[in-house]
């Protein structure tokens, strides 16, 4: 069985994907149907364009919301073509060129921003609403983009005087949680703070509109970390049934669940938004190239569970999937596309780091025409790899490769940039390590734990504070590493290695109870070891038969 035949939820496969020859309401005949208009939720947007154009660019906002960027911006077109006077339309194509979270703003997407914000402001809005909303993202749009976390917030808090000024207006609420919590994620000091400030802002919403589609997304991407995951719950598991024809609803809600050790659940979404994209796929939709992200989460949580058949299964199917998504005209300018040499790089460096194969990790090569930050996680990995390996030679060149690319991978907006000084640390650590500079190691390694902890974790991650943990238990330093794998496990449950470690960890220092505790749950976790042939779980249920005598 291939990965792209796992079974889902019925509920999930029956979810509609309409032909865009079906669409009746555009003369362009581009969008999704009436039908579907549900399943990417409801906003409420009263514009003074023409009424007929009132519901396809609500249907682009909910859109907006969802970042289904690509069908957004053909629902604006439409409302353009239909109604040419109508301002609105043109802010809703300069909405689309802004992917916080993703890419910002490259200076190509910023160029055609910028005109057509410029086209809406010469159109002459109607409201002095219309004439705010324009202003605001005028202003981004037209800011220098060395000083972005100042524009962000600056847009933000035009947001939010909207929205003070009429607080009936949803979507002024909505934007203003959004664009502070994509400050925040712009912050390199404190983004936690940053987010608990966007958070104040996007739970009222939330609770007094818990069927909008924006409140639940931007919580979830606000309480991405494993400091705050948990608040964002209720919200994860909400999202998904407000926008079903979204891959990417389907798949946020797995942010939170994989940060929770929520496996089971983490799967179950990403299966499905897998399944989204294949739909979207078929009726010639934009966005399919979603699935990579879900692929990616799948990835990790089956690695999780002890999964190796089904995660090697991910890790060869990789190359397929990306040949197959590159032979779909307009892929390039597709979502996550961008990212096909970084899950090229990710997918075997995960899978084999989990499963504790270094030599597999440094024989992973570079793809054609990488980012500098695919580029960089490779050296991550390897570093990691060479200091296990104890090879100098290795993590010497990984260190110089990376130190090579830093700034640039700093200034690329990937999700190890946002880590970048903490992952750093972590290569030196693991570089002095394998030139036998253990006291070295040990101390680059825990203020890189000390970094991530502060800042927050990146997704589809090996925790820091674990590796710390590891390193000490590898050192002969048992109690230090029991007491360090109980905080990663703390901010990161559930981790395979985690438990594994920490009941090893426990068992070496006597604690026979907790060694007892943690190898049972490494054992519930991969359902009895059934699915496993990892000598972690071997070595649970010796012990456990052990202390059974």
């Amino acid at each position: 069985m291939t990965i792209r035949s796992l079974a889902l939820y019925a509920c999930i496969a029956a979810i509609p994907c309409v032909s865009l020859a079906q669409q009746q309401h555009h003369h362009s005949g581009e969008g999704i149907s009436q039908e579907a208009l549900v399943k990417v939720g409801t906003v409420h947007f009263p514009i003074s364009c023409s009424a007929h154009v009132q519901i396809p660019f609500e249907r682009g906002v909910a859109m907006l919301h969802s970042f289904w960027y690509e069908e957004a911006r053909k629902q604006f077109a439409a409302v353009a073509s239909s109604d040419p006077s109508c301002a609105m339309a043109q802010w809703g194509l300069a909405m689309t060129e802004w992917r916080p979270f993703w890419d910002g703003m490259p200076e190509e997407r910023r160029k055609a921003g910028i005109e057509e914000i410029d086209k809406a402001a010469s159109l002459d809005p109607k409201t002095d609403r219309e004439r705010r909303y324009i202003a605001a993202l005028r202003d981004y749009l037209h800011s220098d983009p060395t000083q972005n976390v100042v524009a962000v917030r600056k847009y933000a808090d035009a947001m939010g005087e909207l929205h003070t000024a009429d607080p009936s207006d949803v979507e002024a609420f909505a934007f203003y949680g959004l664009g502070l919590s994509a400050a925040a994620s712009l912050d390199p000091k404190d983004p936690i703070a940053s987010d608990r400030e966007a958070l104040a802002v996007l739970m009222p919403g939330f609770k007094a509109h818990p069927d909008h589609p924006g409140f639940a997304h931007y919580i979830i991407h606000t309480c991405d970390n494993p400091q705050l995951a948990r608040e964002a719950l209720p919200a994860a598991e909400k999202y998904a049934a407000i926008a079903p024809a979204s891959a990417h609803a389907l798949h946020m809600p797995g942010h939170i669940f994989a940060r929770l050790g929520m496996w089971k659940e983490d799967i179950a979404v990403n299966r499905a938004s897998v399944r989204a994209s294949e739909l979207a796929a078929k009726e010639h939709l934009d966005g399919v190239s979603h699935e990579m992200h879900a692929y990616e989460f799948l990835l990790y949580a089956y690695l999780q569970e002890g999964d190796d058949t089904h995660a090697r299964e991910i890790v060869q199917d990789v190359s397929p999937m990306i040949r197959h998504l590159a032979a779909i005209p307009g892929i390039q300018n597709d979502g996550m596309y961008l990212f096909t040499s970084y899950m090229q790089v990710e997918f075997p460096s995960i899978y084999h780091l989990e499963r504790h194969e270094w030599n597999d990790v440094l024989a992973i090569a570079e793809p054609a025409h990488p980012l500098v930050s695919s580029r960089y996680f490779l050296f991550w990995a390897q570093a990691i790899a060479a200091g296990h390996l104890r090879d100098a030679s290795a993590a010497d060149q990984a260190l110089a490769n990376a130190q090579s690319i830093y700034k640039a991978v700093a200034a690329e907006g990937s999700p190890i940039s946002a880590e970048i000084h903490a992952t750093f640390l972590t290569m030196k650590a693991w570089q002095d390590y394998a030139h036998h500079r253990d006291a070295e190691a040990l101390a680059q390694l825990s203020a890189s734990a000390d970094e991530q902890d502060r800042v927050g974790q990146a997704e589809v991650d090996i925790p820091a504070r674990e590796m710390y943990a590891d390193m000490l238990l590898a050192d002969g330093r048992p109690a230090e590493a029991l007491n360090e794998y109980k905080i990663a496990l703390h901010l990161s449950p559930n981790r395979f290695n985690g438990l594994a470690g920490a009941a090893r960890a426990a068992a070496e220092v006597g604690h026979l109870d907790e060694a007892r505790t943690f190898y049972g749950s490494l054992l519930r976790l991969t359902d009895d070891g059934h699915a496993s042939g990892r000598p972690e779980v071997s070595r649970a249920k010796a012990f456990l038969n052990q202390q059974d005598k």
